[in-house]
């Protein structure tokens, strides 16, 4: 397979490749899709996107944006995709460490995003690739999902998502940018588990997977009513888990 390239975004044409490979990567219908004029205007005022490119196809992209929390300035990823012939093929690590090298370079030490808490793949990337950390749930924070293909005619399933904290300068990070495998050095004190195959239980039992949600919704507010914090990940063939730790520890 080609090697990849990585480089910022600028031309019309390469915004309408970063809404082409959303239909590819996500299947969602165009309303939830982050159009052109969104990543030509998020430019504008600040942000950016990083291309992964194959020759002259781009293959991949992350949308970063510009964000304020009171005087400081920090980034938010909004979107990562890769098409599907380029996943699990490290791609999208390329583009979340360009991401950070990029950041790095503004002055920034932190990047946020969500992901959905059910899925045990983005779980294992940003807590254990990546080595970010999560302290905050959001109830359905989007609205209902359209993401289910399985759901088609039916009620879909609350927007459920955890909120990211990258912290770019962390002894962790900074190990697992250069490569060295880093695991937390401490031992978990709370674990919460998900179902290790999502998509299969939402197609073979929706209901069911709308109880594992709420359960899995009450536990994670229980931890961190407790200030607890999450920075590990654990799958496992039937079920996968969240591994949650002291805030002392360093994570």
């Amino acid at each position: 397979m080609e090697e990849t390239t990585v480089r910022e975004c600028t031309t019309i044409e390469e915004f309408d490749g970063c809404v082409q490979l959303q239909r590819e990567a996500f299947g969602l219908p165009d309303l939830e899709l982050s159009p052109r004029r969104h990543l030509i205007v998020s430019r504008q005022a600040g942000g950016w996107t990083l291309g992964a490119f194959a020759g002259d196809r781009m293959v991949g992209f992350v949308h970063h944006l510009a964000a304020v929390r009171g005087n400081e300035m920090f980034g938010y990823s909004h979107v990562m995709a890769v098409a599907k012939d380029y996943q699990n093929k490290g791609v999208g690590a390329r583009l979340k460490w360009a991401q950070r090298q990029r950041a790095l370079a503004e002055g920034r030490s932190f990047i946020k995003w969500t992901w959905d808490p059910m899925r045990a793949r983005n779980a294992h990337f940003n807590l254990n690739r990546l080595g970010a950390t999560v302290d905050t749930y959001a109830d359905n924070f989007y609205g209902i999902d359209y993401d289910e293909p399985a759901l088609a005619g039916q009620a879909g399933l609350p927007s459920d998502r955890l909120f990211a904290t990258w912290n770019l300068n962390s002894p962790r990070v900074v190990a697992l940018a250069a490569g060295t495998v880093a695991p937390v050095d401490a031992k978990p004190v709370m674990t919460v588990t998900i179902p290790a195959e999502w998509t299969v239980l939402v197609k073979q039992d929706v209901s069911r997977a709308r109880d594992e949600q709420a359960r899995v919704r009450e536990e994670f507010k229980k931890a961190f009513a407790q200030q607890l914090i999450c920075a590990g990940f654990e799958r496992g063939e039937q079920q996968s888990r969240y591994l949650l730790f002291e805030r002392k520890s360093g994570t």
